[in-house]
């Protein structure tokens, strides 16, 4: 889809005047504007990529006017940017930093942070010199998926002379920083004299396979010139196409049981590689099976195109220099295989570099963070859902530069030495954050009856610990709910757990959306209410078909998914969390069906215990009482109340601590149970106190 030019006139005045109301200066309101205007458009920015610069002015403490560059600060997506995300730097002290012969990184870095105007702003962009030594007020720059297509040819500078003439400079690959910003400003000023005897105005600059600059005297020329610049480079690939002979590849069959059979074994094999090579056990995956990546997996040239390498230098932190390709319908022996060559090839790859470097670098880890997999898509890899899906964005841009590069001729973007120099560059790597991670991140947690109170509390306090949550429930209005609460990247998941194939679809679209499965809390219940002698058989059996078999129904699909995962063993095997209620331990009159049925689910906890311990499998239980729910809800609590003639918040409090007990809490212990490695076969009393339901 071509990019188009989102300028309004009436949104600008609107970030004027939304902004000027915060004491934003008319100049960082528009480079605001304009620099989001880029950032919504994936053809040409991606998660953080990109920068944008204007050259302004500030007061100083004393009054005095001080000339500035403010420019996108480190840790910043230019689609969410707002104003403190553009620190202001002393312009001229950056400038006079061109007259020095070289500068390493961390003293550019250094220099940067003592000319910030806010002491505590974020540190400049790496591309802050190259921004502040064009003389241009407005200065955007993108990685254009059309552009990296012409850019990453053998013969990149004729394209990209043959398609813009003499308005832009063209600038031999080197990496950013320093050395970059001087070979930038040099080729800059040489391409300014050939462009004024043309006759022309410069309106832009080539990096050649990395990117592209735009700059005018104002946002929107900048901006408009961005757009434009990039529009010739569609239209260039848009005649190459037509005249290149159509011989699509036919499409390949999908793997056996889908993504949601593969990806398990997959997560499997990444667990047990990576505790070979003491990197975290978890990882998530994240599946683009769009036409255009099957148009590449699909592909006989795959192989070949997979060493290429990646569109741009600053991807490579992202999805690492090349993916990892399985065979067509892989066995799990093939993925172990496929996995094992790709970290000794990479190992072989560090090896190398590190060796022309002068053995200065520490190992990354090995493991990949793209996949690429024959009738079925490219999967990103990452520790969390959100990292994953980066890396599949990535990796569909990786797709579309590659087969739009290959219609104009050859995809050929940098060479193996600098994709190397740019992974292993420290200022690049600080761009991924070393946060602590939270206990449970890594986690794919499934909560059934995830919409009620329980059900509900449970998922957002394992998205607070850190996983990532998919909520399912019988209402599927209540499951998007739930699933809200806990974040973007929550699924939520409509079925009857009573329907063991329905259960099967939903876990199945769980393996599929993160990769596996690794904590169950299967909570869904409802209580059937009456004497036991008085009660219908049919009841009876609705009563076990939702508060046992259901249960059971779940187990057995999440299972199958957790054997997936530890096919080869050594990696812990997953958790079954049960609410089993107090009503399993201490029944009352007329809960009979509901009693049984639940005393029997904890039957099945034990069994489950007994029998899959060896695989890793822990198997937990919560023995909650009088929760605020579906099952205990406000006309249940005022009937029970008025028969035992106290109050609703006494009869609520009827327990040994004499406070009632929230859905929280049982959520709480939820997650309690979920973060005990040495815990198996408990059940834990969530209650208050009641001395006729204690387990010992």
């Amino acid at each position: 889809m071509p990019v188009l030019n989102r300028w309004s006139a009436a949104e600008a005045a609107e970030a004027i005047a939304r902004y000027g109301a915060q004491g934003v200066s008319e100049d960082l309101a528009l480079r605001t504007y304009s620099a989001r205007l880029l950032g919504a458009d994936s053809d040409l920015v991606l998660h953080g990529g990109g920068n944008t610069s204007v050259k302004t002015t500030v007061t100083g403490l004393l009054g005095e006017t001080i000339p500035v560059l403010c420019v996108k600060g480190s840790g910043w997506d230019l689609g969410t940017i707002e104003p403190p995300g553009h620190p202001a730097v002393r312009l001229q002290e950056l400038q006079a930093l061109r007259a020095l012969p070289a500068l390493s990184d961390e003293a550019m870095v250094a220099a940067q942070r003592q000319n910030l105007i806010d002491p505590a702003a974020p540190n400049p962009s790496v591309e802050a010199l190259l921004h502040a030594f064009l003389p241009h007020r407005f200065v955007d720059h993108t990685h254009s998926i059309a552009l990296l297509a012409l850019a990453d040819q053998p013969d990149a500078a004729a394209v990209c002379r043959q398609v813009y003439g003499d308005r832009v400079a063209l600038v031999p690959y080197v990496m950013p920083g320093f050395a970059l910003a001087k070979a930038a400003a040099v080729a800059y000023e040489q391409a300014e004299e050939r462009a004024r005897a043309a006759g022309v105005e410069l309106e832009g600059m080539v990096l050649l396979k990395h990117g592209l600059f735009s700059f005018g005297a104002t946002a929107q020329q900048s901006y408009e010139r961005m757009i434009a610049l990039v529009g010739q480079a569609e239209e260039r690939l848009a005649q190459a196409s037509a005249a290149a002979p159509s011989s699509p590849s036919p499409a390949l069959s999908s793997p056996a049981g889908g993504a949601a059979a593969l990806l398990p074994v997959l997560r499997g094999a990444l667990a047990r590689a990576a505790q070979a090579e003491g990197a975290p056990l978890r990882w998530l995956l994240a599946l683009r099976d769009t036409p255009l990546t099957r148009s590449v997996v699909d592909d006989p040239r795959l192989a070949d195109w997979a060493r290429r390498g990646v569109a741009t230098p600053d991807h490579v932190i992202r999805t690492k220099a090349f993916p990892l390709v399985l065979p067509a319908d892989p066995s799990p022996a093939a993925v172990e295989e496929a996995l094992a060559l790709y970290i000794a090839t990479y190992k072989a790859y560090f090896e190398r570099q590190n060796a022309r470097v002068g053995g200065i670098k520490m190992p990354l880890d090995p493991l990949p963070r793209l996949v690429a997999v024959p009738g079925l898509g490219l999967i990103g890899i990452g520790r969390s859902a959100a990292d994953a899906a980066v890396a599949a964005d990535i990796g569909e841009a990786w797709a579309r530069t590659l087969l739009a590069a290959e219609a104009v001729g050859r995809f050929e973007p940098v060479d193996e030495a600098d994709t190397f120099d740019m992974e292993y560059w420290s200022l690049e790597q600080a761009k991924l954050g070393k946060g602590v991670e939270k206990p449970l991140a890594r986690y794919v947690v499934l909560v059934t009856g995830g919409g009620g109170g329980i059900g509900a509390a449970t998922a957002k306090a394992f998205a607070a610990a850190g996983a990532e949550v998919a909520v399912l429930d019988l209402d599927p209005e209540a499951a998007k709910a739930g699933a809200a609460a806990c974040g973007p990247q929550a699924l939520p998941l409509a079925a009857d757990v009573t329907d063991p194939d329905a259960v099967r679809v939903a876990i199945g679209r769980v393996a599929a959306r993160y990769g596996g499965l690794d904590i169950v809390v299967s909570n869904a219940g409802a209580a059937w209410t009456g004497a036991i002698a008085d009660l219908a058989a049919a009841d009876l059996r609705a009563c076990f078909e939702l508060n046992f078999f259901a249960h059971q129904s779940v187990s057995q699909a999440a299972m199958a998914v957790f054997r997936a995962q530890n096919g080869g063993g050594a990696v812990p095997g997953g958790q079954l969390l049960f609410n089993v209620s107090k009503q399993a331990l201490n029944p009352g009159p007329n809960f009979g069906a509901y009693g049984i049925s639940k005393a029997a689910l904890l039957a099945l906890v034990r069994q489950y215990a007994l029998e899959e311990g060896a695989a890793g499998v822990r198997v937990n239980a919560i023995n909650a009482d009088r929760i605020r729910s579906g099952l205990l809800d406000d006309a249940m609590i005022r009937e029970r109340a008025a028969a035992r003639g106290v109050s609703e918040d006494l009869y609520m409090a009827g327990n040994l601590l004499g406070a009632e007990v929230r859905a929280s809490d049982v959520a709480d212990a939820f997650v309690a149970l979920a973060l005990m490695q040495r815990t198996t076969g408990a059940v834990l009393t969530v209650d208050g106190g009641n001395a006729a339901a204690m387990v010992r």
